[in-house]
């Protein structure tokens, strides 16, 4: 299906300024926007990789339950059908979990709770990560819902009521619709955009915060009230917004077992300013806490000290820390389709002059990336809610699980190998018609307009500016000379992996496995043209404006 694309302004990504209103936009000032903190652990009862590991696990439950009792702030326990039916976890979580604690389901499937669900179990160990075993697309839609119904039963019949909230790396469409309408789950969570890691990638998704996901594919986001699952998916670990993209060398994120990042009180206190202080439009939102499966030893100091700081950040009221179902409760309240979100980072932990803003609507995500003295558009996907995932109504056949949106522009991560440029990069056009980079002189003034409106104006080292505002369903980008006249500019969007099948002055169109897709601009708002290496030239028009439609949001 072809998919013309139209979201807003692209005023997204703002890093290393403050925030400002234009005096201009009363009427738009910003909805006070809370700061979410979801502490978020679950727990297998097992691992065959670990020696000892049914001791070793249990341990570190116990010392996570020890650490957030200390510091009275509310947790969401995630139980693997393996530990849920152990008395030891059993006991711990009724006796010693903190009175506004919430006990919820982790949807990894180990050799009990399929068994238990009538079918034949297919793994070398009682739990195993493959993909095909172990997460539930490995499964028929009807395993899928047998295996629900054996889980959610157990449940019951442990603690007396059904959990409200469910989460794992990936839980397909069928499963959550299915949770939702039958046992009344309110909120589920889903991995952080990755490639390859553990056999899994998740690429192109709706970046960090939460989303409404479709009736066909739970890792593309709904566009439309009717073709969404009323489920918000929140998506964990705590993403670098700079350096944790692509084939990153290495997982930078909120996990404290990861001595550089999580574990690093440098990179945490940098990564919770820019949650507290960004511009976030609807909400900003994060996702703390760790599985038992790293053992104590490796989580512990690192789990500590963000627990000391989540605590205090509380007292000041700078963020609120709540349970997966208190936020996924309170999404469903506020918003009747995924709003725009916006994650800003202001500077770089690194200290090598790298800024990244990422903006999210229902429609497409972006992210604006600043190294040095370059600016680009490092990602752009689009979202369609009428592409089915590939297990939709059929089970996956590999140990590896792939899920993706529409790309558009893809870049590169900060540290990779390869240095070529990737990605669409501004570029000044002279009258003979050659290209040289635009760039950036200083940090960006960033605005946020109303709730669901960013901005950022960047003073160009030849003189002048370049606007960008992002917006629901277009992304509008203005570059002007000294005297504030229209400049002859371009973005080139160069080293793409997915290359365009077709390419007319105002329309690029792509082929997926999923079917065509395509980028249309605003007509009078500039031309595309294909490059001799074959990337794409998107010249601005005569007022300098290149407007890219992304989405509908009158539909």
């Amino acid at each position: 299906m072809n998919r013309t694309l139209r979201p807003s302004t692209l005023a997204c990504l703002l890093l290393g300024v403050a925030v400002v209103l234009l005096p201009d936009a009363a009427a738009e000032t910003p909805s006070p926007a809370p700061r979410i903190v979801t502490i978020y652990n679950f727990i297998r009862n097992e691992d065959y990789r670990l020696r000892d590991s049914e001791e070793v696990l249990l341990g570190a439950t116990r010392r996570q339950v020890e650490l957030f009792g200390k510091h009275e702030l509310p947790v969401t326990w995630a139980l693997q059908y393996d530990a849920l039916i152990n008395p030891k976890y059993q006991q711990l979580l009724k006796q010693h979990a903190g009175p506004n604690d919430e006990i919820a389901a982790w949807w990894e499937l180990p050799r009990p709770l399929i068994e238990a669900a009538g079918i034949a179990w297919r793994g070398d160990h009682d739990w195993v990560s493959t993909a095909n075993i172990a997460f539930s697309p490995g499964y028929t839609p009807a395993e899928r819902r047998k295996i629900a119904d054996a889980y959610m039963a157990k449940f019951k019949e442990v603690f007396g009521y059904y959990p409200r909230s469910v989460g794992a790396w990936y839980i397909d469409e069928v499963t959550l619709a299915y949770l939702s309408e039958e046992y009344g789950i309110v909120a589920s969570c889903n991995c952080k955009d990755q490639i390859g890691t553990d056999g899994y990638t998740l690429w192109g998704g709706y970046w960090n915060q939460a989303y409404y996901p479709s009736r066909l594919n739970a890792y593309m986001p709904a566009q439309h009230a009717g073709a969404q699952i009323n489920v918000p998916v929140f998506r964990m670990l705590g993403s670098d917004p700079i350096y944790q993209y692509g084939r990153a060398p290495s997982i930078t994120s909120l996990e404290p077992v990861y001595s550089h990042a999580g574990g690093s009180a440098k990179w945490v206190d940098w990564f919770l300013d820019a949650l507290t202080t960004g511009p976030p439009l609807a909400f900003a939102y994060t996702q703390a806490g760790q599985e038992n499966s790293f053992g104590w030893d490796a989580m512990g100091s690192g789990l500590e000290m963000q627990a000391e700081r989540i605590a205090g950040l509380a007292r000041s009221g700078k963020i609120r820390v709540e349970t997966l179902a208190e936020s996924g409760e309170w999404f469903r309240e506020r918003f009747p389709v995924t709003p725009p979100t916006a994650f800003v980072c202001l500077d770089d932990w690194r200290e090598e002059g790298r800024r990244s803003a990422w903006f999210n609507s229902r429609f497409y995500r972006v992210n604006l990336y600043w190294d040095r003295d370059r600016l680009s558009i490092r990602d752009l996907h689009l979202f369609d809610e009428t592409r089915a995932s590939t297990v939709h109504d059929k089970r996956l056949l590999e140990n590896t699980l792939t899920c993706a949106t529409l790309p558009i522009v893809e870049g590169r991560p900060p540290l990779a190998k390869n240095a070529d440029p990737a990605g669409a990069l501004p570029v000044a056009i002279d009258p003979a018609g050659a290209a040289t980079p635009l760039l950036v002189d200083g940090p960006p003034a960033v605005t946020q307009r109303g709730d669901t409106r960013l901005a950022v104006e960047q003073r160009l080292a030849v003189g002048g500016t370049l606007k960008i505002t992002c917006s629901e369903d277009r992304l509008v980008l203005i570059a002007s000379g000294k005297s504030d006249q229209p400049r002859s500019w371009a973005l080139d969007i160069v080293g793409q992996e997915q290359t365009p099948a077709e390419v007319t002055s105002s329309v690029i169109g792509f082929h997926s496995p999923s079917g065509n897709y395509r980028l249309e601009l605003e007509p009078g708002s500039g031309t595309f043209e294909r490059r001799a290496d074959g990337g794409v030239r998107v010249l601005a028009g005569k007022e300098g404006q290149i407007s890219l439609l992304l989405g509908d949001a009158d539909e």
